[in-house]
């Protein structure tokens, strides 16, 4: 993100793999400043020695696990603290867990809200003050086509996703005309980590057609740049995404436990 020849920074969590770490080469490849925060104080490292030496920009590291509470204030603090000014907040870090409710481990479960909505929420709430102040500022927030539908088997990770679209949406409306913009990227199945992550080898999930995520990064860095305040990855995700807003919901939850039911 370029003005005339001023530098942004952007800060980007989960930026240690997947979507996070190819949003933070686009963000270096156009001159731009990096905070990048991840629980991996090694690999972050080591990506920030790498974008510096290929971009001649400057990349700051922030380990912090973002399923802590007390996770988004360390950040803040560490910007602070370094008299960064964060021009571009992108809410990436997140995770599922795969499985019945009923069986599924709840200290897991509340690491996600923590992680999905409650550190997205209070990072926001951190950074969007000083930017509608300086009147400019984007945020970046990765949902996922989950937040269109119920979904059995992961119910838990589906929910975070609708909590991220609804609550991206209204913030975009809110911020009309304070020079600060809000995007929502919702990626559909994408080549990361993240069904590793979620022990969803043996799902029907992973017969489906996966995007890249360099791909999707790209689609959600244009998206973000001319202020959208909604982009779904891929045609047929956007087709997927549209059909569940006229079908009834029992429809959708039950086509979603389908595709992500264990093969036999």
């Amino acid at each position: 993100m370029k003005e005339g020849t001023m530098s942004f920074t952007a800060l980007i969590t989960g930026a240690s793999g997947g979507i996070g770490y190819e949003l933070a080469k686009l963000f270096a490849r156009d001159g731009n400043n990096l905070v990048l925060v991840a629980r991996s104080g090694d690999k972050l490292g080591q990506l920030a020695g790498e974008l510096e030496k290929a971009y001649k920009i400057r990349a700051s590291v922030v380990a912090v696990d973002l399923a802590l509470a007390d996770g988004p204030d360390q950040v803040f603090m560490a910007t602070q603290k370094a008299g960064i000014d964060v021009d571009v907040l992108v809410n990436n870090a997140g995770f599922g867990q795969f499985g019945f409710y009923v069986e599924t481990d709840l200290p897991e479960e509340l690491r996600q809200i923590q992680l999905n909505i409650a550190s997205l929420t209070h990072l926001t709430k951190l950074y969007v003050r000083p930017m509608v102040e300086r009147k400019r500022g984007r945020i970046l927030n990765v949902a996922s086509t989950a937040a269109f539908q119920p979904g059995p088997l992961m119910a838990v990770y589906y929910a975070t996703k609708a909590y991220v679209l609804s609550f991206s949406g209204a913030l975009s409306n809110e911020l009309r005309g304070t020079g600060v913009t809000v995007t929502c990227l919702c990626p559909g199945p994408t080549t990361t980590e993240f069904h590793k992550r979620a022990a969803m080898d043996l799902s029907n999930m992973m017969k489906a057609p996966f995007m890249d995520a360099k791909s999707v990064a790209e689609l959600g860095y244009r998206a973000m740049l001319k202020g959208k305040p909604t982009v779904i990855a891929g045609t047929m995700n956007w087709l997927v995404a549209q059909s569940t807003r006229l079908a009834p919901r029992s429809w959708t939850a039950a086509v979603a436990r389908k595709i992500q039911e264990q093969r036999q």
